[in-house]
């Protein structure tokens, strides 16, 4: 375990999947304030891990936006700082090191069921459609993980301690607890197709980059939980978390990146102002 730095220090992690939308903006803007107002360090994480849906457009579009609305960040890809690489894609490494001390803990095993066989059996109802539907346990009992000497070609699930309760104090949002095997299942951490898995790459990257508080939007609650469990494996110190309330459109959904008419880059185009996003991202 690494000692956690006494200073603040908060980051913005965008995923160049997509143009970032009013959503992003109001989570991104209250990261960069909660990091000054504590006179801390604000990094960016460019969370390209997916080379199927990542593209260097968005990269481009994402400094520009963010530049734009007028934060600013101390560390990161465009700037470098203590703690680099600062793009996922350049940090495999760290993860295979992570994958390879939780498969010698016995914490993960190795799974060959497809996300179809997942979500159609009839043992992981999940009424949360973005969210990773709960594992019905088939690859469960796996022995084998050791047999691997590499990651890939198999999805790589995160054994959770099912019945247990999983407690966390938001900053924003007060107590907060999940009961692993019931809110959610085992969980990946490594894909087939040899990408580490979301959970992984960012209890890993807040870590090693010393994060001291995360802070997100409150549809990633429960990935909280997931991650608390991780951290305890790893044996590493879990950041504070601040979730962010969702920005939703008129039907009440929260914003996606299809949701290309609230884009930040539209809504420039369009004429808007950083103020007129603060505003509608109910930031000002």
């Amino acid at each position: 375990m690494t000692e956690r730095t006494a200073e603040y220090r908060g980051r913005i992690a965008p995923s160049p999947t997509g143009l970032l939308h009013l959503g992003h903006a109001r989570t991104f803007w209250i990261a960069a304030q909660r990091a000054s107002e504590r006179q801390g360090t604000l990094i960016l994480r460019n969370e390209d891990l997916d080379p199927q849906r990542c593209r260097r457009e968005f990269v481009d579009a994402m400094y520009e936006d963010l530049c734009w609305l007028g934060i600013r960040w101390a560390e990161g890809p465009d700037c470098g700082g203590p703690y680099p690489p600062y793009s996922q894609s350049a940090r495999r490494e760290f993860y295979l090191d992570a994958w390879c001390e939780l498969r010698d803990a016995g914490a993960i095993y190795p799974c060959t069921c497809s996300r179809k066989d997942v979500a159609q059996a009839a043992a992981a109802p999940n009424n949360d459609i973005d969210d990773e539907p709960i594992y019905p346990g088939k690859c469960r009992e796996r022995t084998d993980a050791r047999d691997f000497s590499v990651p890939a070609g198999v999805n790589w699930r995160f054994r959770v301690p099912d019945g247990e309760e999983i407690p966390f104090e938001d900053v924003h949002l007060g107590s907060q607890s999940y009961v692993a095997g019931r809110d959610f299942g085992d969980f990946l951490v490594w894909r087939r197709d040899d990408v580490p898995a979301y959970q992984l790459a960012v209890v890993v990257d807040d870590e090693a980059m010393k994060v001291t508080e995360v802070v997100r939007g409150a549809d990633l609650l429960k990935s909280t939980a997931r991650q608390i469990l991780l951290g305890r494996a790893l044996m590493l110190e879990i950041p504070q978390h601040y979730h962010c309330d969702l920005v939703r459109d008129e039907s009440g959904n929260r914003l996606a990146k299809r949701h290309d008419a609230l884009s930040l880059r539209k809504l420039r185009e369009n004429g808007w102002t950083p103020a007129q996003v603060l505003k509608a991202a109910r930031l000002s």
